[in-house]
């Protein structure tokens, strides 16, 4: 069983083109999580439209993406946990092929590359992994590696990392570097998310301050220890 754990909120914009996208690779017994996190616009209408038993969704007034993203992991219930922004588009072959990889690989925690597009649907030369991925906790400690729309993870290393620290700064960087610390992270090389930036992406893109950056770094320490 597959579940899905989306965080919305005001998504009136993309969110369809989101969900049409991944309910296609659901299988029935599979879900759809949708933690809404108090949206004033017509997010919810188009969610509840789809009429689709697969999809759960959840009213709530967090204000803060990382409890979101909790909670909705806390009601999940998939042998294979995958997490998903409102506003991206998914490859047609994202669910088989990382259930495939989880497979061969015996991995405890999975994360893709990504196509990056614009708010039009283009796709732009951007790259998320330049570099390429790297998996280490001290070289994700220097530089996160751990995107939580390219990330799914096994249900049983949700002990691992839940209930987040109070403090912690990003859900997708807490959960790698705490499956990372126990278990397995492989890296598949494919571009299985188009991968939306706009202006009013909750990671806007624009660098943190230095005290954020020192601050942040000692939380997760604190935190894995």
């Amino acid at each position: 069983m597959v579940s899905v754990c989306m965080a919305t909120f005001n998504g009136e914009k993309f969110v369809k083109k989101q969900i049409e996208s991944i309910l296609p690779q659901l299988n029935p017994e599979d879900e759809l999580i949708i933690s809404d996190d108090g949206s004033t616009d017509s997010t919810l209408k188009i969610v509840s439209d789809f009429d689709d038993s697969r999809i759960r969704i959840f009213k709530n007034s967090f204000r803060n993406v990382v409890k979101n993203f909790e909670f909705a992991i806390n009601k999940s219930n998939g042998e294979y946990i995958f997490l998903s922004d409102q506003d991206d588009i998914w490859h047609q072959d994202k669910v088989a092929a990382y259930l495939k990889y989880f497979k061969e690989s015996n991995a405890d925690l999975i994360v893709s590359d990504v196509a990056f597009i614009d708010a039009h649907g283009n796709t732009t030369k951007d790259e998320f992994f330049p570099r390429g991925f790297k998996g280490g906790t001290l070289s994700n400690l220097k530089k996160n590696n751990f995107i939580g729309c390219a990330m799914a993870f096994k249900e049983d290393t949700k002990k691992w990392f839940l209930p987040f620290p109070t403090d912690t700064p990003m859900h997708d960087w807490w959960i790698g570097l705490a499956i990372g610390k126990k278990g397995l992270v492989r890296y598949l090389d494919r571009k299985l998310i188009y991968y939306r930036r706009h202006h009013q992406n909750v990671t806007s893109g624009k660098k943190s301050t230095l005290s954020n950056i020192i601050r942040w770094r000692w939380i997760l320490i604190k935190n894995l220890c």
